[in-house]
């Protein structure tokens, strides 16, 4: 099985209209509503692969129960912790061709919850194969809350494969306990090292430095055109095929998700390298957020070319 994080979920609504007016009354019908939070992402698409799946994090209110009751139906497994706080809304507003969002900042953990979560995950990881963990955190946690559950999984053997970024991520690299993969992006990882990346040679360059030194995986996705990929002192070039991109949101989780999948099924590098990045792609040509046709796997790997640098 495979447990995902997400500390800080909410309940996306999106609002879909052919016009949005300021100062009066708007009235919609197409209306959505779901799960959301990057880890969820992850959790739909591990479970749309076949994979056992759990879900983690803090919910709080009749929020919380629309997210718990939603995905129980997906068959995802709900080892979610309690909190006195409300889950959040993230609220989209589609029209003509925009999208305006009005994101909530979400509840506040207390120490006493804190520290709960930490008590289930040293029980939750135990009975999983490996761990990721996406987003940002919520009030009240302090910046090292992902050190602390990178340590108790690193404790018992298992894998952490972490998506964060900027002072979160640098953070957690920092500290004794490594993830066993990250995923950042390329203006993360410019982000992360404090200096421009902009060319594949200064990515290459960039994979060699020490802020990534005792992390076995490093995912540097580069949107459309594919990744690169450290595995030790490995270097691979990926470059995914050109597609009709319906809706690329949740592409980067889609990926942690592939990875995921591919590490627990013991994939060799190159496979494991294209079997991840072919979900971000599968991802894109559908219309919902953190969802791939598994249809189109094999059809996808076989357009990805991994090249060792």
């Amino acid at each position: 099985m495979i447990l995902t994080i997400t500390l800080n979920p909410s309940v996306d609504i999106s609002y879909k209209l052919e016009a949005f007016n300021l100062d009066t009354v708007n009235r919609v019908a197409d209306v959505s509503k779901t799960a959301g939070g990057k880890g969820l992402n992850v959790s739909r698409v591990i479970q749309q692969l076949g994979e056992d799946v759990a879900a983690s994090g803090f919910l709080g209110g009749s929020l919380g129960q629309f997210i718990r009751s939603e995905i129980s139906d997906q068959g995802i497994e709900n080892f979610f912790v309690s909190i006195a706080g409300d889950t959040r809304n993230c609220i989209a507003v589609i029209h003509k061709g925009q999208q305006t969002e009005i994101l909530e900042t979400g509840p506040t953990i207390n120490e006493t919850e804190a520290t709960e979560f930490l008590n289930k995950f040293s029980e939750d990881v135990q009975k999983v194969d490996l761990v990721t963990i996406s987003g940002s955190l919520p009030k009240g946690l302090d910046k090292d809350f992902y050190s602390q559950l990178v340590e108790i999984a690193n404790q018992h053997d298992t894998p952490v494969l972490l998506d964060t970024k900027g002072e979160l991520l640098r953070h957690t690299l920092r500290g004794d306990s490594k993830p066993f993969l990250i995923k950042p992006n390329q203006e993360e990882l410019a982000d992360l090292l404090g200096e421009k990346v902009t060319d594949d040679a200064q990515i290459i360059s960039a994979l060699q430095s020490q802020t990534f030194s005792g992390v076995p995986w490093v995912v540097v996705t580069t949107g459309a055109t594919g990744a690169f990929v450290k595995h030790n002192q490995e270097v691979y070039r990926a470059t995914t095929p050109k597609v009709d991109a319906v809706n690329p949101v949740g592409s980067g989780d889609s990926v942690v998700a592939g990875f995921a999948a591919g590490i627990s099924r013991g994939l060799t590098d190159i496979e494991l390298v294209k079997y991840g990045l072919s979900m971000g792609v599968l991802n894109a040509m559908e219309a919902t957020t953190g969802s791939i046709n598994p249809e189109n796997i094999s059809w996808c790997k076989d357009q990805i070319r991994v090249e060792s640098i």
